[in-house]
């Protein structure tokens, strides 16, 4: 049985990773919420903390986003190596050279808003039916069904909620 670690206020799980998603920096508090140790993590993808109830489309709106250079927001369960679990509050970004050139990708994650996660799951929920279902198209479409719901961008939304 999985159990959830409730992130510290003042917690700042910072990573890095290269332009294909593995890791080339963690700080201490990665390493402490993951339940790694560096030597396990470097090197190796992102998605090693990904936890199965998180959608695709998800992580296809993030990449889309930071691989044309902008910064995205999102809320994110997270695996540990013990396969217990961890909400986060993502800020992804792409790190540029001095000619404007992607040369990695910077994440910094806080604890979430508690009262968002319930809603937040609703939506995983829902985009997982469909992915199933549907593959990850349906997925984004999905998404931006929800999105246009409430009348707002993705990051608006997200923003939002974690107001």
């Amino acid at each position: 049985m999985s159990r959830e670690k409730i992130l510290e206020p003042d917690t700042l799980i910072t990573s890095k990773t290269d332009l294909k998603g593995n890791i080339i920096y963690a700080n201490d508090d990665f390493l402490k919420y993951a339940g790694y140790k560096m030597q396990e993590i470097l090197y190796k993808p992102h998605n090693i903390v990904r936890h199965p109830d998180m959608p695709k489309t998800v992580f296809k709106c993030l990449w889309d986003y930071i691989q044309d250079g902008k910064e995205i927001f999102a809320f994110v369960k997270n695996k540990t190596k013990q396969n217990d679990y961890y909400w986060v509050f993502t800020n992804v970004t792409a790190s540029f050279d001095s000619q404007g050139n992607i040369i990695s990708y910077y994440s910094v994650r806080r604890k979430p808003k508690r009262e968002a996660i319930p809603t937040i799951e609703q939506v995983y929920k829902i985009l997982l039916e469909v992915e199933q279902d549907g593959g990850i198209k349906a997925g984004v479409d999905e998404l931006e069904k929800i999105i246009k719901s409430y009348g707002m961008n993705y990051n608006q939304l997200v923003l939002n909620l974690q107001r």
